[in-house]
């Protein structure tokens, strides 16, 4: 079943008095429990395409649907709202607050959007378990490795359940060990959630291993 659909997708941005096309009519679409990666070289356009799938960014022209009802045409508190609950987004740099423990940091979305911290705290620690740092859960950002700083920003990607994982360069920033374990945990809380998963990544070796990878060249998807 189709979760999220982009149709000719465009964004253009201006330096001085030139335009520059960087998205030149996206599509593609995505099922719930698939895993997707979309490689390409620095500047093709990878991560300006994630931010409007996201909503964080809107597009000149084309549609972006979820389950099968048009996001373009929605209002800004809206598109908040789907973020929210239906968007986990992950980032090459975690992201992660640093004055607040894992478990605080995990909990974070749910108390924004109005949950109490009773309610969020069992959900919480289970996804710290799931990600293997249920020995972790009081320890502040600095007292992480970088893999576990990650793992975290993962468990908090998906404390809304989520029905799309966005996910920017997840493993860019670790050593290959570390990277393989955050991935692996990806893919496999991707299939027991149902989670669509969308990464931008430049490693190859990890794209091969998704259900489609597509390569963003010119704007354009080859």
């Amino acid at each position: 079943m189709t979760l999220f659909k982009a149709e000719k997708l465009c964004k253009n941005f201006h330096s001085g008095t030139k335009q520059i096309q960087v998205l030149k009519g996206i599509d593609f679409s995505i099922d719930k429990g698939e895993m997707m990666a979309i490689v390409g070289a620095s500047g093709s356009g990878k991560t300006t395409l994630l931010q409007i799938l996201g909503t964080l960014d809107a597009p000149d022209s084309g549609e972006l649907f979820f389950q099968g009802k048009s996001l373009t045409s929605r209002n800004d508190n809206e598109l908040a709202r789907f973020r929210n609950r239906s968007v986990g987004f992950i980032f090459q740099f975690h992201h992660l607050l640093p004055e607040f423990t894992a478990l605080e940091n995990v909990m974070m979305p749910g108390l924004i959007a109005g949950k109490t911290k009773e309610e969020m705290e069992e959900p919480a620690k289970r996804l710290l378990k799931q990600v293997e740092l249920d020995h972790r859960t009081d320890h502040r950002v600095n007292e992480l490795s970088g893999g576990e700083q990650q793992r975290t920003a993962l468990a908090r990607a998906l404390i809304l359940k989520p029905s799309l994982l966005l996910a920017d360069e997840p493993t860019g920033n670790l050593d290959a060990r570390a990277g393989n374990l955050v991935f692996d945990l990806i893919r496999s809380l991707c299939k027991d959630l149902a989670l669509a998963t969308i990464m931008v990544t430049h490693n190859h070796e990890l794209a091969r291993q998704m259900d489609v990878s597509r390569t963003l060249e010119d704007g354009v998807f080859l």
